[in-house]
């Protein structure tokens, strides 16, 4: 049983993310966030096409709490596609500022955004190791 009464502020932060959003730039398609029950995890619903390739999966959101540990202070997920691979990121989001990074928290792959002062818009990039990357924005729909 989790010892928590209530999910971090960490988390709780992701609500602006919550919706429907159109996604362009180096992946087009939509993306569909919703908070599992209980609102420890925020759940993410993904129909993209990045590099002429579909990209379906569903992600999860929350901050660690493995079997007989204590819960993690950063906010990690775990990205699983219809072909079979699970890709691991850590989430911040720190006033308007997203971050999401690959892997680990500081890692060479990365993406950052900005929300628009409406919270319509989320304008960045994400980077790669060796210079890759490209230019992503998500609008509300």
């Amino acid at each position: 049983m989790n010892e928590n009464t209530r999910p971090s502020e960490a988390v709780t932060a992701l609500d602006r993310l919550v919706g429907t959003w159109a996604v362009t730039g180096g992946a087009e398609g939509t993306v569909r966030y919703e908070w599992m029950e209980g609102g420890f995890f925020l759940l993410q619903h993904v129909e993209l096409t990045q590099f002429g390739e579909p990209v379906t999966g569903m992600e999860v959101i929350g901050n660690p709490h493995p079997f007989g540990e204590p819960v993690g202070s950063d906010v990690v997920s775990r990205f699983y596609d219809s072909r079979g691979n699970t890709l691991d990121y850590v989430y911040e989001l720190v006033g308007d500022t997203l971050t999401i990074w690959g892997g680990v928290r500081g890692g060479p792959a990365y993406f950052t955004g900005e929300f628009s002062a409406d919270g319509s818009t989320v304008t960045g990039a994400w980077v790669y190791p060796g210079g890759g990357g490209y230019d992503s924005t998500m609008t509300r729909i």
